[in-house]
């Protein structure tokens, strides 16, 4: 039904407004490409390659618009929304957002067009004697329909985004469970990588971070976008290539700080596999509080990875060296461990281990005595110093029970020599 406010005069002038306009369209679009030449050439191309296709829609585009004013149009809004030009401008923005192309200059070139699209039908509007309040109606409905087809380019733009988007990151996630197997041949990681835009490294390294401090990965996406992930259900693993270049430390360190990350080796693409065991056993090591970095770089505890790696052999480790220790009392036995492992540390130097525990060298000779006492010339022996000094390197292990009985209250051996005075060890005195 007719919008009242047009009169049967005004609805005769609109029949003869779509051939006027019509007439203009080959002088507007040329218009508009020269236009677009100068910042937009891409667009100027199109429009002459493609130019009786465009003037064809554009004609039909004109007829649609008159007859929308023909019915009211203040209806137009709604009928553009609906019609078959959003379709067509959604798939441009899709095509827009494939092809990679800046979006920005897209919308100029749609507010360039407007502009001369007017100039041609406000002229055509008085030729055939319009009324003002429809020729001021037909320019807000020209102007609203240029804003909602830029509107349908922009929602084809996103949903284009959105759906390259999730489908690059699957491809990423399936790369990267790639390069952590051990299938991982070349031809099969290149091909991959191809399928993800992601350009391969001549190194990477493995990043790992407990979901608890983290969901959904959030932690690393404070990486760069070249960083690939994979989720696990206990465990969030990036995949960052060339962590070792110029300054990549530092800028990884400052990423990363606050989530208890832990940052593996850097190895070639090949061993990335190796670089995530080492991960695991350092942020398994970061889980028990033996290593506390944030991030910890696996690179830079390799000794307490290799002396850890596996709990049971250090543990047979401990036990084994560790034997002549085992039925002392609590204090006695942490006394004599730390004792040890810093005259271990010490190449031997009394004084330096008196400095480091503070306490006096008589009472530092005294702990060696009877050190000397339970290990004999086991002390002297290079391999068993070489024992001795992985077994005690992260703190006194727990007391080993060879027997497999509940711990001693008291020592044999202690029993048969002077207790060692505490009160007179932490003034300096010698015993």
């Amino acid at each position: 039904m007719p919008d009242p406010q047009f009169s049967s005069d005004n609805e005769a002038v609109l029949v003869r407004l779509a051939p006027a306009v019509a007439r203009r369209l080959p002088t507007m679009l040329t218009e508009v490409r020269d236009l677009l030449v100068p910042y937009a050439p891409d667009y100027a191309q199109f429009l002459t390659d493609e130019f009786d296709e465009v003037l064809a829609a554009g004609q039909g585009f004109v007829g649609r618009l008159v007859e929308l004013a023909e019915r009211g149009l203040s209806r137009l809004s709604l009928d553009v929304e609906q019609g078959v030009e959003q379709t067509l401008f959604e798939e441009i923005g899709r095509a827009h957002c494939r092809d990679g192309r800046d979006l920005a200059i897209l919308l100029s070139a749609y507010r360039a067009g407007a502009r001369v699209a007017w100039k041609h039908v406000s002229d055509a509007a008085l030729e055939v004697g319009v009324s003002p309040e429809v020729f001021a109606a037909l320019a807000g409905a020209v102007f609203a329909a240029v804003d909602q087809l830029s509107t349908a380019t922009l929602r084809g733009y996103f949903q284009e985004q959105r759906q390259t988007s999730r489908e690059r990151d699957r491809l990423r996630e399936d790369l990267a469970e790639l390069l952590l197997s051990d299938r991982a041949n070349s031809a099969a990681v290149r091909a991959a990588a191809a399928r993800a835009d992601w350009t391969l490294p001549r190194e990477a390294a493995v990043v790992l971070v407990d979901r608890d401090n983290g969901p959904d990965g959030q932690p690393l996406s404070r990486l760069e976008d070249s960083c690939l992930r994979v989720w696990r259900p206990d465990v969030t693993i990036g995949i960052v290539p060339d962590p070792a270049g110029p300054g990549r430390r530092a800028r990884l360190a400052d990423a990363l700080r606050g989530t208890g990350a832990v940052v593996g080796a850097t190895v070639p693409l090949d061993r990335l596999p190796a670089s995530l065991h080492i991960a695991e056993v350092a942020l398994r090591l970061r889980r028990s509080n033996v290593l506390a970095d944030d991030p910890l770089f696996a690179a830079e505890h390799l000794d307490a990875i290799i002396v850890h790696r596996d709990d049971r052999l250090l543990s047979a480790l401990c036990q084994q060296c560790l034997a002549p220790l085992a039925d002392l009392p609590r204090p006695v036995y942490d006394r004599l461990c730390e004792t040890l492992a810093c005259w271990l540390r010490n190449m031997g130097d009394r004084r330096a281990v008196a400095a480091e525990l503070h306490i006096h060298p008589h009472t530092v000779r005294y702990r060696l005595g009877q050190l000397r006492e339970l290990f004999g010339d086991a002390l002297d022996d290079p391999g068993m110093r070489a024992s001795l000094t992985l077994a005690l390197a992260w703190g006194p292990p727990a007391q080993i029970d060879l027997t497999g009985g509940a711990e001693p209250e008291h020592d044999a051996l202690a029993a048969q020599r002077p207790a060692e005075p505490a009160q007179r060890e932490h003034r300096g005195q010698p015993d």
